[in-house]
């Protein structure tokens, strides 16, 4: 199944790895910078999935996870946070924002791309 997957991630060699992954899977991949260039998109666009990192400059990411939640627009949309916090709490820290999923950075390039399908909504 095609996605489009809206990417809000500030580093340039995280996003390229990331977009080169899912479009290796046939996904369309928009991109962000920072989280209110995220928003703008998220909210033109209506993509599939987000993709959430959280240390974000200006706005961090559980900010944009709970705009994002409080948009009933979209709200229905799943974000998965992909961050290098991977201390004791900050998984239920980003659950806790609004993201239905979470992946600790460095991403695992073998396994990234179906640990992404599986948030994807079936097509109905």
């Amino acid at each position: 199944m095609k996605a489009r997957i809206l990417l809000i991630e500030d580093n340039e060699q995280n996003r390229y790895l990331a977009r080169f992954l899912l479009e290796q899977g046939g996904h369309e991949v928009l991109q962000a910078e920072t989280g209110p260039l995220g928003l703008a998109l998220a909210a033109q666009t209506r993509p599939d999935l987000i993709l959430l990192d959280i240390q974000l400059p200006g706005m961090d990411g559980h900010t944009v996870a709970r705009t994002l939640k409080s948009d009933a627009a979209l709200r229905s949309i799943p974000i998965v946070a992909v961050t290098s916090y991977a201390m004791a709490g900050d998984k239920e820290k980003c659950l806790d924002a609004g993201a239905e999923g979470y992946i600790e950075k460095p991403i695992n390039p073998e396994t990234f791309l179906a640990e992404i399908e599986a948030f994807l909504r079936p097509a109905t």
